[in-house]
C-alpha cells in the first residue's frame, strides 16, 4: 500500500501478534475483498508476547492447569472453567487443520508438537485434591483418556526426570493427558503473517506507531509514525482492533470510547529457567503443572515444560514472577504512571489494598537468588544441577484491573474483549489462555463487531466450511466432540486421549 496522506482501509490492526494475525487471517477467509492493513510498532512479528521465549507455549485445554479447575470449601472441584478452554482450543485446532488443509499455509510441525500435558502434586491434601479432579474430569468427554496415578514406579515411566531421588515416604501423585501439546505462537504467528502478505488488498507494515486514534464519519482516523522515516501518515478505517499485547491498554484509553473507562493494568514479568542438555531433555517428554504457592498469581503455577522452537527441544522451568513498570518487554518504565487516570485510579488502589499477598509474593520472587530459583526446581527435579540451568527472561503480562460495584476494584487473571457501542473498535487486554484460545475470541469479536456480514449467507457458509462445531456444541456433544478432534489431530500431527 502506497503511503498516502489519507489512505482508507476497511480494518486496520494495531500489534502483529497471535491475536492480530488470527483475526487478520480469519477476516480474509470470511471476505477474501476487504482491504485491511496490520501496523506493528517493532521491526518484526511475534517480538513480544508471542514470541516463543517469552510465554510457556502450552495449548492450554484444561488437560493439566490445575487453577482451571478450583476447589470449593466442602473438597468438591469446578470443572466448567476447564471443559470451557478445552474445547475453545479445539476451536482453534479446526482453524489451524483448516488452514493447513488449503496447502499453502506451511507445515504443522513448525508451530505445534505433541507433548503430554500432566498434573503433578505432593502431600496428603494436594493428592486428594488431584483425586477428587480426576474423577470429576474424567466423566467428561473432553477428558475421557486422561490417566491417574498414585503408583510410584508408574509416575516414574511418566516423569522418569522427576522421580529418582525422592523420599521414599513422599506421597505423590499425577495426572496424564497424551493429546497434550507445544505450540510455537511466534511460528504460527508469523505463518500467518506471511499467508496474509500472500492474499489481495492486505498490508502489513513495521516500525509503525499509533500517536492518534480519531472518530470520524466512517469509523475512525488513525495517525500512525514511521519510526524509520519520521513522517506520520493518516489512515481512515472503518473498524479498529487494539491487538498490541500490554499496550492495547493505553490505545484503548487513547481512543476514549466509554467502554475503555476504568480498566486499569498491572503488569508482571517473568522469569525461566532453561536447560540445552540433551541428556537432561531426552528425558524429559512432557508439559507438568503443578499447584500455585499460597498468594501466588494464578500465571505463576509451577511447571516443568517440554519445548520445542525452531525444531530443537529445550525444557522451561518457571515461571518466576516480577514486577517493573513497563506494559511490553521492551517498553517504557513510564508506561504504568501514565496509564492512571482519574476514571481507574480508585480501582486501582482498591486492587493495591486487596492484593497485599500478591505484592508481598512478587516482592519475594524479585529478590530471589538463583540458588534458591534451583531450589524451587528440584521441588520437581530432584536431581538438578546448578551448571545444567540458565535465566531466561520471559515476556510481560499486562493483568486487568476492572471497576467492581463491591470492593471498588478487582484484578482479573485471563482475558478480556472491549468494544465499542457502535462495534467500530476493540480491544483484547489480559494474558493466558489468551493464546491458545484466540480463534474463540475473534469470533466473539466478529459476533460484537460485524453481526450483519456474520448473518449473511456468504459469512455463514464460509463459516460453516471452516468450523464443523464451535465451542459451545464441542461442550455438551461428545460424539462431534471426537469426530471433530480426530479430524484435527490427524491434520496436525498430534496424539489422541480418545
Amino acid at each position: 500500500m502506497a503511503q498516502n496522506e489519507n489512505a482508507a482501509v476497511d480494518v486496520l490492526l494495531v500489534g502483529a501478534g497471535i491475536m492480530s494475525a488470527t483475526l487478520a487471517v480469519l477476516l480474509k477467509e470470511l471476505d477474501p475483498a476487504i482491504k485491511l492493513e496490520v501496523v506493528e510498532l517493532m521491526d518484526a512479528g511475534a517480538i513480544e508476547s508471542s514470541n516463543p521465549w517469552n510465554n510457556a507455549g502450552t495449548g492450554h485445554a484444561g488437560l493439566c492447569e490445575l487453577n482451571y479447575t478450583p476447589q470449593a470449601a466442602d473438597g468438591s472441584v469446578d470443572i466448567n472453567k476447564a471443559v470451557s478452554i478445552n474445547a475453545m482450543f479445539e476451536v482453534s485446532k479446526q482453524f489451524w487443520a483448516h488452514l493447513l488443509e488449503k496447502g499453502t499455509f506451511g507445515c504443522a510441525q513448525t508451530f505445534i508438537n505433541p507433548v503430554p500435558h500432566l498434573s503433578f502434586v505432593r502431600g496428603e491434601k494436594d493428592v486428594e485434591f488431584l483425586r477428587t479432579r480426576f474423577a470429576q474430569l474424567s466423566q467428561h468427554h473432553c477428558f475421557a483418556g486422561m490417566q491417574y496415578s498414585e503408583d510410584k514406579a508408574t509416575l516414574a515411566e511418566w516423569m522418569p526426570l522427576m522421580m529418582p531421588g525422592r523420599a521414599p515416604d513422599e506421597q505423590v501423585a499425577a495426572t496424564r493427558a497424551l493429546g497434550g501439546s507445544d505450540v510455537n505462537f511466534g511460528a504460527l504467528t508469523n505463518q500467518l503473517l506471511r499467508f496474509l502478505s500472500e492474499q489481495d488488498h492486505t498490508d502489513v507494515q513495521y516500525n509503525q506507531r499509533v500517536v492518534d486514534l480519531e472518530r470520524n464519519d466512517s469509523g475512525w482516523q488513525v495517525s500512525i509514525k514511521d519510526l524509520q522515516s519520521g513522517a506520520t501518515r493518516k489512515v481512515c478505517s472503518r473498524f479498529v482492533f487494539l491487538g498490541a499485547g500490554g499496550a492495547a491498554l493505553p490505545l484503548l484509553q487513547m481512543s476514549g470510547i466509554p467502554e475503555g473507562k476504568g480498566f486499569g493494568g498491572f503488569p508482571v514479568s517473568g522469569q525461566w529457567l532453561r536447560c540445552d542438555s540433551p541428556q537432561v531433555v531426552s528425558q524429559h517428554q512432557a508439559k507438568v503443572y503443578s499447584q500455585a504457592d499460597v498468594g501466588a498469581p494464578p500465571m505463576s503455577v509451577p511447571h516443568l515444560d517440554t519445548r520445542v522452537v525452531d525444531g530443537h527441544k529445550s525444557l522451561l522451568f518457571g515461571p518466576f514472577a516480577g514486577f517493573t513498570t513497563k506494559f511490553l518487554k521492551h517498553g517504557s518504565f513510564l508506561d504504568l504512571p501514565l496509564s492512571i487516570r482519574l476514571g481507574n485510579i480508585m480501582p486501582m488502589l482498591a486492587v493495591a489494598r486487596d492484593n497485599f499477598d500478591l505484592t508481598k509474593y512478587l516482592v519475594g520472587e524479585v529478590m530471589q537468588s538463583q540458588e534458591q530459583r534451583l531450589e524451587a526446581l528440584r521441588k520437581f527435579y530432584p536431581h538438578a544441577k546448578a551448571e545444567d540451568w540458565r535465566l531466561e527472561t520471559a515476556g510481560q503480562r499486562v493483568q486487568i484491573i476492572k471497576k467492581d460495584a463491591k470492593s471498588g476494584g478487582i484484578l482479573q487473571f485471563g482475558t478480556e474483549l472491549v468494544s465499542s457501542a457502535d462495534g467500530s473498535l476493540a480491544a483484547l487486554l489480559g494474558a493466558s489462555p489468551g493464546a491458545s484460545v484466540t480463534v474463540s475470541i475473534m469470533l466473539d469479536l466478529l459476533e460484537r463487531c460485524f453481526p450483519e456480514q456474520v448473518r449473511s449467507a456468504q459469512w455463514q457458509s464460509r463459516l460453516q466450511a471452516i468450523f464443523t462445531a464451535t465451542g459451545k456444541a464441542l461442550e455438551t456433544d461428545a460424539a462431534l466432540y471426537r469426530q471433530v478432534q480426530a479430524h484435527s489431530n490427524a491434520v496436525l500431527g498430534l496424539a489422541s486421549d480418545l
